[in-house]
């Protein structure tokens, strides 16, 4: 793994607390498995409700993952009082994810002031073997002087 400037020693408690406050990732049963310095893993069991038609993890699920984690994998990287968000990405769906869980691993490629690139690995779990089900490249955009704390809503 490539090594990263950290600028920020308690990112992995920064990270961690973010991804909590995602109720989409509570909702779907996604875990934070892991972050290092510009490196992070989410996994996700599978339910009949995140699948497609024909059983598998449904595109969009594995899409969620991948942008998560390439999220977070540059988040790791930011100081405090900066937030991240997804510029663009694109996905290729290599295999169909057929199998009982996902394992998103992301790394950041290029580490930038304002913009950064991630890519993600999206691999399927069935009967214990790891299989390559998606790949993805994204841009994300980091925005200093913003927290990634909720704004207050307006009535």
């Amino acid at each position: 793994m490539s090594s990263f400037e950290i600028f920020d020693k308690n990112y992995k408690t920064r990270v961690s607390s973010s991804f909590t406050r995602q109720p989409f990732m509570d909702l779907i049963g996604a875990e934070l498995v892991d972050v290092q310095p510009g490196y992070c893993e989410i996994q996700l069991p599978y339910k009949k409700e995140l699948s497609q038609q024909h059983g598998y993890f449904h595109g969009g699920v594995i899409g969620t993952i991948a942008d998560n984690c390439g999220g977070y994998a540059a988040y790791s990287l930011l100081p405090e009082g900066t937030s991240i968000l997804t510029v663009e990405y694109k996905i290729n769906l290599v295999a169909p994810g057929n199998g009982e869980r996902l394992i998103g691993r992301a790394k950041v490629i290029k580490p930038g002031r304002t913009l950064m690139i991630s890519s993600t690995e999206i691999f399927v779990v069935s009967n214990g073997v790891e299989k390559l089900c998606a790949t993805s490249l994204m841009t994300l955009m980091a925005m200093h002087g913003k927290s990634d704390q909720p704004e207050s809503t307006k009535a």
